[in-house]
């Protein structure tokens, strides 16, 4: 079994010549059964955290010939190809926004859920050779991927920015709430994200299906319709089962002042999101003794 789960601090009984200080021993153990979370280790470990996500960011920006510029432009495309095939071809509603700003605020939340949550679910495996050979909390890794996914939606929402401006649309107050919004998608990708890593670190092919999932869940989601499109009753509320429906509802209210979000879409996204947090830190702790033997 890796010792690697658990640290404590002991004073050591064995006593030195003469008056030698009694020297601190440190002892790694197996957490056993469903114990306290023990967050303060990532205060401890803040300075790894940190590398780790500097890690993230130079890896993802080293040798690259368009670097931030490729944020913008993954973004701006999708949009400007949505715009074409649904808004003018396919013709679907946009609930009285341009299309431009209707594809591109529910694209920022998605793109943010979406890498942060393939990263997480990938990230215990693409760094084995760090969790094989030294003890550090292993959640360090999940939580230090979300540095890239936030600084990626900054960089884009600089262009959401200009596009508002360039149609005209009036800043709103909701703007203030864009900070919740964006927590909860990337607690929802953290969340589901700590699952699927502990998942494919026991089986391999779960790498060929989070990519799937990815796709499938950006269709589950007003991304390209929006959610008036949905019928009521049974079917509404099985959709808004997804914590990115109120999300990206949530993103686009915010933005334009219009079409406001179905609150109780919204309260259901957080209880959700609460739930696949609470639920995936609980169970990737309670499994990362074993994460070194296996990975």
């Amino acid at each position: 079994m890796a010792l690697d789960t658990r640290q404590r601090t002991q004073e050591s009984s064995r006593q030195h010549d003469g008056d030698a200080p009694v020297l601190p021993v440190t002892v790694i153990e197996p957490m056993r059964g469903w114990q306290a979370l023990r967050l303060h280790e990532l205060r401890e470990y803040k300075a790894l955290l940190f590398y780790l996500a500097l890690r993230d960011l130079k890896v993802r920006y080293k040798q690259a010939a368009l670097g931030l510029l490729w944020v913008v432009l993954q973004p701006v495309l999708t949009m400007a190809l949505f715009t074409i095939v649904f808004g003018h071809l396919a013709r679907l509603p946009s609930d009285g926004l341009p299309h431009p700003i209707f594809y591109l605020a529910a694209l920022l939340p998605w793109q943010l859920f979406a890498g942060t949550f393939t990263r997480v679910s990938n990230c215990l495996v693409s760094s084995a050779n760090l969790i094989t050979k030294v003890y550090f909390p292993r959640v360090l890794v999940p939580v230090s991927t979300t540095a890239l996914g936030i600084v990626d939606f900054a960089v884009a929402f600089m262009v959401l920015l200009a596009l508002l401006a360039a149609y005209r649309v009036t800043p709103h107050w909701g703007m203030l709430l864009l900070p919740a919004f964006v927590l909860l998608a990337l607690g929802a990708a953290l969340g589901l994200g700590l699952w699927v890593a502990v998942w494919n670190v026991r089986y391999r092919d779960m790498q060929h299906i989070v990519p799937f999932l990815v796709q499938l869940g950006m269709f589950a989601s007003p991304v390209v319709y929006p959610v008036s499109l949905v019928p009521e009753g049974i079917w509404r509320t099985l959709y808004t089962l997804n914590p990115m429906v109120g999300v990206i509802q949530g993103f686009r209210w915010a933005i334009s002042g219009q079409n406001p979000p179905d609150l109780l879409a919204v309260a259901i996204s957080a209880v959700i999101v609460l739930v696949l947090f609470t639920g995936g830190i609980y169970y990737f702790r309670r499994a990362e003794q074993t994460f070194a033997d296996v990975v």
